[in-house]
């Protein structure tokens, strides 16, 4: 039932993916022939933003496909790095959009150009009532990790438009001239942020760094709590993707002082199992039993780097 379930959830996923797809590709095409008639460098900012959530969220659709699929004798592990090359590609196209989108901004400080507050209005309100159905779209339900990256793309692509909103009725009211570069200028301010953010996240899990949220010393210290457990050593944590993390260790059991459970192999294996899934959230485990006598006790004392982390062989 379980099971059933999942595919029934990543399929939910995929038609909400679909949909927001679909709307924000349409508010792009209007942000497009926005920028081209009322020369608005805010929406021509905008559209950069919405043109990388199109992508965003055609990868995001792309990936969760792919991820779905099983694994192989080739790709050992599936295919769940798509969903992270997918979002890295995000975050490049983002930060080139962000850094041109600076440089134009300033350069019509020194020479500002004359925008149309109200075609600015009607292009900024069509955006945004588009970004607030795919948000609704992508929230409704909850969902994973991957939806609920897309939603905050689109989130951003909403404050986006509520800056050419602000800009039009400031350039209507006052005609002051700076009003869409400003407006250019803090949409700048809403992707560098997130871009960053991004960037550092895809990396992270990239060069196998330690999931979010878990500390290497816990896991150890935790490790060595199972009754059976004399040392352990060649502790890697890591993740496949934003959800999937995992771990593989090397534990030396010993049967001193182990009254109260089994300290066999399969005793041992069974419990620091169930403690790493509860308390860590570590389903995927690998753990290697060695006995006391047979122990590399010189790797077994040496502590982790309390900076770099371990990264896995």
């Amino acid at each position: 039932m379980g099971h059933g379930h999942g595919h029934g959830a990543a399929a939910d996923d995929r038609r909400r993916l679909a949909l927001a797809l679909a709307v924000t590709a349409l508010v792009a095409v209007v942000g497009a022939v926005g920028a081209v008639v009322t020369g608005s460098l805010a929406l021509l900012a905008d559209l950069g933003h919405v043109g990388t959530d199109v992508v965003a969220l055609a990868t995001a659709l792309i990936a969760s496909g792919l991820a779905a699929r099983p694994p192989s004798r080739r790709r050992t592990f599936g295919l769940g790095r798509a969903e992270v090359l997918g979002a890295a590609l995000n975050a490049v196209l983002l930060l080139g959009v962000t850094v041109w989108v600076a440089v134009e901004a300033v350069e019509r400080i020194a020479s500002p150009t004359d925008v149309p507050g109200a075609g600015l209005l009607v292009y900024g309100l069509v955006g945004l009532v588009g970004n607030l159905v795919s948000l609704a779209v992508l929230q409704r339900g909850g969902g994973g990790m991957n939806v609920r990256g897309a939603a905050l793309h689109v989130l951003g692509d909403a404050l986006g438009s509520v800056a050419v909103l602000v800009a039009a009725v400031v350039t209507l009211s006052t005609g002051w001239a700076y009003a869409d570069t400003v407006a250019s200028l803090v949409i700048v301010a809403i992707l560098l942020p997130r871009t960053v953010g991004l960037l550092r996240e895809t990396g992270h899990v990239l060069l196998e760094g330690t999931p979010a949220g878990i500390d290497v010393d816990d896991v150890h210290a935790t490790l060595l709590e199972v009754e059976g457990v004399a040392e352990v050593h060649d502790l890697h944590v890591w993740s496949i993707n934003d959800r999937s993390p995992a771990v593989s260790a090397h534990l030396v059991i010993s049967d001193e002082g182990c009254a109260t459970a089994d300290c066999g192999e399969h005793g041992v294996l069974d419990r620091a199992s169930t403690l790493l899934r509860d308390r860590f959230g570590l389903h995927h485990s690998t753990l290697q039993i060695e006995a006391l006598e047979h122990a590399d006790h010189e790797q077994a004392c040496t502590p982790l780097p309390a900076a770099e982390g371990v990264r896995r062989p």
